[in-house]
């Protein structure tokens, strides 16, 4: 490629995509929304023990240092000169907590995952002390119920149970952050003066943050118990947080910052009212725009910030439907069950079928989310005959991921009065043209694939180059690039899509109140913590060696 070809290209955004399975950097055509190049790198993540879901801050901090390092080296061999990358932005999984001591700049313990389920006597022992034992009592003004779901529940849990953290808040070196301020603090210069901050959508995720006046809330700080020292300033989700201390892109601002599902918003271009779009990661969420004034939601649907693109730019709201497990259901019948070597070998199985054979997969592994919110809820796979095999298991996995989006979307349905005519789809599932048909047979509306499915780090960099003093990407609706579209269409009739729906429902019942907080006996199961099976065990035993002696006396 020629000097004058590069001069073409004009300014570039590069965007840091931190979700829960892998971290991405990707570099985008300002002018164009065109994805020029990008690096990956998966995400171990560590289950200590049952419900526990953790992951290492300094690895997915490593994680983000080689993708843009590699991504800049990609760059470079394709002659594209990367001093034009005028601004980074952030996009990041949401609620996962992390404390770190910021005269180190070392975590004090793992991140805790959103998944992650450890809090759920935490939740209990807080609703307890909540009037009426209400689950919604502070939804008016956070949006959200009382949930494991949420950072403030998993910070209590640290303030709890791991000294380190206690003595650091008692010495005032402690920092609380979700992903996005644990990146920016670190990128920014960490303990050499690393910017702590947030932006207002991460914020609003963490049951900590008034979504109306848009500030940390002293009446739920009191409630968790968390000191407000310790929580990053709030800022917008389009300005100059501060610049890269170290890399490739050395001097380079980082300007842009939205969790995950917020970004994929943005990128989707649903800046209008009644504009929704449904990304499949991890999870799976529906986010619906309902513009400046928040709507609560009368069908378990979550309130949220959309976005504030710019400091004196106006906030808007959306209804989230959440589902916690979608792509990490295919992640498990992969390193868990070992029916398939890489995930993309899940659509090869379910198209050798076509369908499930009456198998249904409730994929409840950290309880239900939307529109149930029931911790007790455990995964369930029935309706299994001798005739089931593994091909029959991957379709009903795929429907499970369909399923959950038709729930939320009935109940965003409801809340809104008006039915979405089409579904807009994004995330890495969606490159599985199975997954997607059996969406639009289920759903039985149409639904509508991006060709360029990458649009959660699409919003990041959207966001961080029409941040104020960067002024590279235009937001004004005549100057955003068209986008292409792959649609599916139902294939199947109505009256059948109920019936597998209605089928699903009734599998999902049978998954309810299968777990309480009480523990096990210091978690042994053993056969022999029932005392009656114990003591016919025992018996026999005894019984056998008698009859041993007798037999040998008797010789």
């Amino acid at each position: 490629m020629a000097a004058s070809d590069r001069a073409v290209l004009g300014p570039l955004v590069g965007s840091i995509d931190q979700g829960t399975s892998s971290t991405r950097f990707l570099v985008f055509n300002a002018k164009t929304a065109e994805l020029l190049s990008h690096h990956q790198v998966e995400i171990k993540q560590k289950f200590p023990k049952e419900g526990w879901v953790e992951q290492n801050p300094k690895e997915i901090l490593q994680s983000v240092y080689e993708c843009v390092e590699k991504t800049c080296e990609k760059l470079n061999q394709l002659n594209i000169d990367i001093t034009n990358i005028k601004a980074i932005g952030v996009s990041n999984q949401r609620e996962t907590t992390v404390v770190w001591d910021k005269t180190t700049g070392e975590p004090l313990y793992n991140a805790i995952v959103w998944l992650d389920l450890r809090t759920q006597p935490t939740v209990e022992r807080l609703l307890k002390i909540i009037p009426g034992q209400n689950k919604c009592f502070f939804k008016t003004k956070t949006g959200l119920p009382l949930s494991t779901y949420f950072s403030a529940v998993k910070l209590r849990w640290l303030l709890d149970n791991v000294e380190e953290i206690r003595e650091a808040v008692r010495d005032g070196r402690a920092m609380f952050g979700t992903i996005d301020s644990w990146l920016i603090w670190s990128l920014t210069g960490g303990k050499n003066g690393g910017v702590h901050c947030t932006d207002v959508t991460n914020a609003s995720r963490t049951m900590l943050f008034n979504i109306h006046s848009l500030e940390w809330d002293t009446e739920l700080c009191h409630f968790f118990d968390v000191p407000m020292e310790i929580l990053p300033k709030v800022r917008s989700s389009s300005e100059i947080y501060g610049l890269m201390k170290s890399g490739a892109l050395t001097g380079v601002p980082i300007s842009g910052c939205l969790g995950d599902q917020s970004a994929a918003l943005v990128g989707q271009m649903c800046f209008k009212d009644g504009q929704a779009k449904n990304t499949y990661g991890t999870g799976c969420f529906l986010l619906c725009n309902t513009g400046q004034k928040p709507v609560l939601s009368e069908h378990g649907l979550l309130t949220t910030v959309a976005y504030k693109l710019g400091r004196d730019k106006p906030v808007c709201y959306a209804l989230e439907g959440s589902v916690a497990i979608a792509g990490a259901v295919v992640r498990w019948l992969r390193d868990n069950l070992g029916i398939v070597k890489t995930s993309s070998e899940v659509e090869k199985l379910a198209a050798e079928v076509g369908t499930s054979y009456g198998c249904y997969f409730v994929p409840a592994f950290s309880g239900l989310y939307a529109p149930y919110w029931e911790p007790s809820a455990r995964g369930i796979i029935c309706g299994l005959t001798q005739f089931t095999n593994k091909n029959h298991i991957a379709y009903a996995a795929l429907e499970a991921v369909c399923f959950q989006t038709r729930e939320i979307l009935d109940a965003m349905n409801k809340d809104c009065g008006i039915p979405l005519r089409e579904l807009q789809v994004d995330g890495g599932m969606t490159n599985n043209k199975i997954l997607m048909q059996l969406q639009a047979d289920i759903l039985c509306i149409p639904v509508v694939k991006p060709s360029m499915p990458e649009t959660t780090a699409l919003g990041a960099a959207m966001a961080a180059g029409a941040a104020e003093g960067v002024g590279v990407w235009s937001l004004n609706p005549g100057d955003l690039t068209a986008v292409t579209w792959e649609r599916f269409e139902a294939q199947i009739n109505p009256e059948e899509s109920e019936y597998r729906y209605a089928r699903w429902k009734k599998a999902v019942m049978k998954s309810m109140d299968w777990e309480t907080s009480e523990p096990h006996a210091n978690g042994d199961s053993s056969i022999f913590c029932s005392l009656p099976l114990g003591f016919y065990i025992v018996s026999s035993m005894i019984m056998l060696i008698g009859a041993k002696y007798i037999s040998g006396v008797d010789k």
